[in-house]
């Protein structure tokens, strides 16, 4: 008989392996169930940890938020809050991007832990001590952050599938429907190629919004 003990079911090992499976079978595919099976456990294990799959993807958020969180600290005095801005974001896209449909699995939800208190509060103060107010630099950094965000959960929705490779925008075909719309077809090669390009075109764009329109005196 095997003497090897198996570590004890608790909240991190469940999220730890929902995260791992997630990359298997995808947001849809991830239920309470299959995470029990690859546990070895019975499905209402889980229950004493979680009440619903709500809550386990507040947990899941929350680790991925602390696997990411060393990355996602920006210095306070920074020279250059627009390049450390830029920095910041850049990385929580390629976080969410290390998991299948990671961005869907963050977005909107409650952190069960204090994790993102320090990262929140040296952003902040990072965009404070660039010459926003403490307003100005919440709406600067949730603009940004849900940019990020929202650009993930698009381009991991298009496809193609990480896993499989199927899927993503036929840009041809896509061109030949919309003949009779030119710049709407022209608009799917800077829509659906070169996403990091695209990103990163995006966000600098961002950061020049907020800074014209959140940061006093920015125009002079």
């Amino acid at each position: 008989m095997s003497t090897e003990r198996r570590a004890p079911l608790d909240r991190v090992r469940v999220a730890d392996t929902a995260l791992r499976l997630l990359n298997e079978v995808g947001l849809e595919g991830l239920t309470l169930r299959a995470i029990a099976r690859e546990l070895d456990v019975k499905a209402p294990a889980l229950y004493w940890h979680f009440k619903d799959k709500q809550a386990l993807l507040d947990e899941m958020a929350t680790e991925m938020l602390r696997r990411m969180a060393a990355d996602f600290v920006a210095d306070p005095d920074t020279p250059d809050w627009r390049e450390t801005f830029f920095r910041l974001m850049s990385g929580l896209r390629e976080h969410l991007l290390r998991y299948r449909d990671g961005a869907k699995v963050y977005a909107g939800t409650h952190f069960t832990d204090m994790s993102y208190a320090e990262p929140m509060e040296a952003n902040l103060r990072m965009l404070n001590r660039a010459g926003f107010g403490p307003q100005a630099a919440a709406r600067a950094w949730f603009t940004a952050y849900s940019y990020t965000i929202g650009y993930v959960i698009e381009e991991q929705a298009m496809g193609p599938d990480p896993v499989t490779g199927a899927g993503g925008y036929d840009l041809q075909a896509r061109s030949e429907r919309l003949a009779g719309q030119p710049l709407a077809a022209e608009a799917g090669r800077e829509m659906f190629q070169e996403r990091d390009a695209g990103f990163a075109a995006g966000l600098r764009a961002v950061i020049a919004g907020v800074e014209a329109t959140l940061l006093p005196d920015a125009g002079a």
